[in-house]
């Protein structure tokens, strides 16, 4: 499992883009973990499912909510890592409204979450495997705080806890 001092994984997460810009087109575009999270400082939090309960209700809203907070903190960006599609952690963001303050950074195959060893098997379930809720804050694509819940908990990987870890 990934630890405090480790980078992060080589990997390639996709982004849906609503709006065209110069070097991203429309749609699902690839986002390279390594060079997106080079320089910067990363509030990154992954959960199990776009649309599920807890990420919809609790996870994602309080994110949006601290975004100026976090900003204030040296945040730089804001990741929501999920294994589902580009186009529907598309949806979901402008379902939940996070207007360009939270990056939704799809892991359709689960190559990133595999690869950080944060998965969890929710195959009894109907929902296959999927990312454990956790979150963590990057610095220079170094981790220096993980917060992974423990078996149906929301309890430390909430915009609150992250924003305490990035005044610190």
């Amino acid at each position: 499992m990934i630890k405090v001092g480790d980078s992060l994984p080589q990997a390639t997460l996709m982004e849906f883009i609503d709006v065209e810009t110069e070097g991203c087109t429309l749609g699902p575009n690839p986002v390279d973990v390594a060079k997106a999270s080079a320089g910067k400082t990363i509030a990154l939090f992954a959960l199990p499912g776009a649309y599920t309960p807890t990420c919809s209700a609790k996870h994602v809203p309080g994110y949006v909510a601290n975004f100026d907070k976090l900003k204030a903190a040296g945040v730089d960006e804001i990741w929501c890592v999920s294994v589902n599609d580009a186009f529907v952690m598309g949806a979901w963001g402008r379902d939940q409204k996070v207007n360009g303050k939270v990056r939704m950074l799809a892991d359709g195959s689960a190559d990133f979450t595999k690869a950080t060893g944060l998965t969890l098997d929710l195959t009894t379930r109907g929902m296959g495997l999927r990312s454990n809720r956790y979150s963590m804050l990057v610095k220079d694509g170094k981790v220096t705080a993980l917060n992974v819940e423990g078996p149906g908990a929301f309890e430390v990987s909430d915009a609150d806890t992250m924003l305490k870890l990035a005044t610190a």
